[in-house]
């Protein structure tokens, strides 16, 4: 039987406008204000980033999503609430071996290696009468489910982009997926 996994991007908030590590912020009104004008694709299971942006975008489409810890962010650890240009200026090297190396991680945190197991991991353990599921994902665990699911070296990681509310889907199961990449999430239906 095919599974089909449809990851979510959530809407972006201050911390994403200013390239700044993962600070926890919950997303404010006016973020969310175009997530509720989005419809869900419809699914059997939906699930939810532990994050609160996540959380918020899954509420904000009408979701009620269990939380799901594999798809927490790719841990920042002493660069939380730290900019990108900030640390880039104070530290480039730190910052050059982040990005090229998938198994360099921030002062107590979680390297691009790690993630890809524990996204891998869930990805592949998902049944195979799990039907069509929906998640609310945070953009590292977008990636790194596409890396794996792919078999993309690690180093592709940093190549994808994904955008806000936007629809990547796999759909086949373990060691045979196939991918289809940010579709935009469709505008509700009025009554």
């Amino acid at each position: 039987m095919t599974v089909r996994v449809m990851l979510v991007a959530p809407a972006l908030g201050a911390a994403g406008r200013a390239a700044r590590f993962g600070d926890g912020l919950p997303l404010t009104d006016a973020d969310l204000a175009p997530v509720r004008a989005l419809a869900a694709p419809r699914a059997d299971r939906v699930l939810s980033a532990p994050s609160a942006r996540c959380g918020q975008s899954a509420a904000a489409l009408g979701l009620v999503p269990e939380v799901e810890p594999a798809l927490a962010d790719l841990d920042p650890g002493a660069w939380r609430g730290r900019r990108l240009d900030e640390l880039a200026a104070s530290a480039p090297q730190l910052i050059g071996s982040w990005l090229s190396d998938p198994d360099f991680a921030p002062p107590g945190g979680e390297c691009v290696s790690a993630l890809l197991a524990r996204v891998g991991t869930w990805l592949d353990a998902l049944p195979a009468d799990a039907g069509r599921l929906l998640a609310v994902a945070e953009p590292a665990a977008v990636r790194a489910a596409v890396v794996h699911a792919l078999a993309l070296p690690p180093a592709a990681f940093w190549r994808l982009d994904v955008a806000p509310l936007t629809v990547t889907a796999l759909s086949g199961r373990a060691a045979r997926w196939n991918l289809r990449c940010g579709a935009p999430l469709t505008v509700r239906q009025l009554p």
